[in-house]
């Protein structure tokens, strides 16, 4: 990555190293074992720095090229996947699920309990698995029957091939009207799915030829290559462990367990939850998460998150047309589903976009922001943002869960605004 140029982006210098004061108290006090955050705006890196180690019990510091777990931040590549194939004219986003994926034909709503099930008010369609409103879920909640079904089915789901682990999805209740709600979901892998079957590709060789390869993004995939193990992180967790049960990797995210209003404050609190060395993601999954498979590194998701700002476009290489671009990043709730929440962790001022969410009511979130911004996060505590009207982005990265046991991701985010004086 080229050398900061914060004054030219319209950043001050002195007060950006409050970011570096930020991250490197988390390292210090022991709450994270690294740390990393890049600023870009306007065609100019403005900030870029790396703190602590990406392993503590091996000494292997934190480096820019690290290569990290980003869990759901796959969703928004496999948005962008999606919305390539719409763009070819595959489908339209108000297609139902089941035009493409059978399996869906005959999805039943549970209105109460097992015995009651009913046909949907309308099919879920493609744009319900872009928004999260499909009436899928992860079972991760004690509010539906089918949540435990949830649970038993997907106990060991990383066995399953993505197509197995759809067919089987396909097989349970809905847990309310497609439209209905907002619930975060395994929606994103049945997109993935799609994007397997209108392509005619596995997900991983379609990410490679018509992402990775054009954004040069040479470092990101559903597993950690041979040659790439010695620059892996190790991923921490609080003392006594952490699971998200049955959905570790496609990623309980974001904001499940934990508020992001963490005690910054806390003893040092930090073990060993996943080594480098025999994590599960040194070998090609049977089940290609498009909802949370990926590894990938600060300098390949600046390119990916570069292309987005840009309009679609980077280097020359298009991926998606501006207006294509503006359709993901637009608000496709209705007020009455507004703001969006994982569990009781209300996401206060932000809708939800085709894969991402947008900020719509800035005062509520009590951050510096601007309307329209859009985001999402990683379960392992990475985080990205894009401000179009601030031709700004973010990009955060440790390897710590659950995500929001600190708020050191929507401080990073303070920090950076506040440094911005042109």
């Amino acid at each position: 990555m080229t050398t900061p140029q914060p004054q030219r982006a319209g950043f001050c210098a002195q007060r950006l190293a409050r970011v570096d004061n930020l991250l490197q108290r988390y390292v210090d006090n022991g709450q994270l074992a690294g740390a990393s955050g890049l600023i870009y705006r306007k065609g100019e890196t403005a900030y870029c720095n790396v703190f602590g180690h990406r392993e503590l019990e091996t000494g292997q510091p934190m480096t820019e090229d690290t290569i990290f777990r980003i869990y759901s931040m796959t969703k928004p590549i496999t948005a962008v996947a999606a919305l390539m194939l719409f763009e070819d004219g595959h489908f339209l986003l108000d297609d139902p699920v089941a035009s493409y994926l059978p399996e869906f034909s005959d999805v039943q709503v549970c209105t109460g309990d097992l015995q009651n099930l009913v046909s949907p008010d309308r099919p879920p369609s493609i744009k319900d698995l872009f928004m999260h409103t499909a009436g899928l879920s992860y079972g991760w909640y004690q509010d539906s029957p089918v949540e435990n079904l949830y649970r038993q089915a997907f106990e060991n789901r990383e066995q399953l091939s993505l197509e197995e682990f759809v067919h089987s999805l396909a097989s349970l209740p809905l847990l309310f009207h497609p439209g209905s709600r907002w619930r975060y979901s395994y929606a994103t892998d049945v997109l993935g799915r799609l994007v397997e079957v209108v392509s005619g590709k596995r997900l991983d060789e379609f990410f490679l030829q018509e992402i990775f390869k054009p954004l040069a993004m040479a470092d990101t995939d559903f597993h950690v290559h041979a040659d790439w193990l010695d620059r892996f992180s190790a991923c921490y967790c609080s003392p006594g462990g952490f699971s998200f049960g049955s959905d570790a990797d496609s990623d309980a995210d974001d904001k499940t367990a934990q508020s992001e209003n963490g005690d910054q404050d806390a003893e040092p609190t930090i073990e060993l939850f996943d080594a480098s060395r025999n994590s599960r993601f040194n070998q090609p999954p049977a089940f290609l998460s498009g909802g949370g498979g990926l590894v990938s590194t600060l300098g390949d998701y600046l390119r990916f998150s570069q292309m987005l700002l840009y309009g679609g476009v980077l280097d020359g290489n298009r991926l998606l047309g501006p207006k294509t671009v503006e359709l993901l990043r637009a608000n496709h709730l209705p007020p009455r589903l507004v703001p969006i929440a994982i569990g009781d962790d209300v996401e206060a001022g932000y809708g939800f976009g085709l894969g991402v969410s947008v900020l719509v009511d800035l005062p509520a979130t009590s951050t510096p922001g601007s309307v329209g911004n859009y985001s999402w996060s990683g379960a392992a505590s990475t985080q990205f943002w894009i401000d179009p009207a601030e031709e700004m982005l973010g990009i955060f990265m440790s390897q710590f869960m659950p995500f929001g046991h600190y708020p050191v991701a929507r401080q990073f985010r303070v920090a950076a605004y506040q440094a911005l004086i042109d």
